[in-house]
């Protein structure tokens, strides 16, 4: 009845899908790590935008004292989740470009990479 009141048909309602709890866990993962991030840069005064494009991954602005801008993000790989300022096309890592999200002194390790 009521799926009827906001004009759905029972077609439409046969068509549509719960969320990917996975997908959504992932997501909400990424989030929490940027977060605490952009949190322990704050507190290492850099400046910090959190940017949640309506699609795409969550995205950490860090802004240099000298105007540059480098853009963080957090993926999973085979050791667990990480930061990584690295374009997302690129192919090759090098362990200067990425550190674990869990690390302690991850924000230290990010501020001396990219420049804040």
């Amino acid at each position: 009845m009521r799926d009827q009141e906001y004009g759905l048909s029972r077609s439409a309602r046969a068509q549509r899908k719960p969320p990917d709890p996975t997908t959504t866990t992932e997501q909400r993962e990424r989030f929490v790590h940027l977060v605490r991030l952009g949190w322990d840069l704050r507190a290492l005064g850099v400046r910090t935008s959190l940017v949640l494009p309506v699609s795409g991954q969550p995205i950490l602005e860090v802004h240099s004292a000298a105007g540059t801008l480098a853009r963080i993000t957090v993926i999973r790989r085979y050791c667990g989740w990480v930061f990584t300022w690295r374009p997302w096309w690129a192919r090759l890592w090098p362990r200067s470009e990425w550190v674990l999200a869990t690390a302690d002194n991850a924000a230290d390790i990010v501020m001396a990479e990219v420049g804040a």
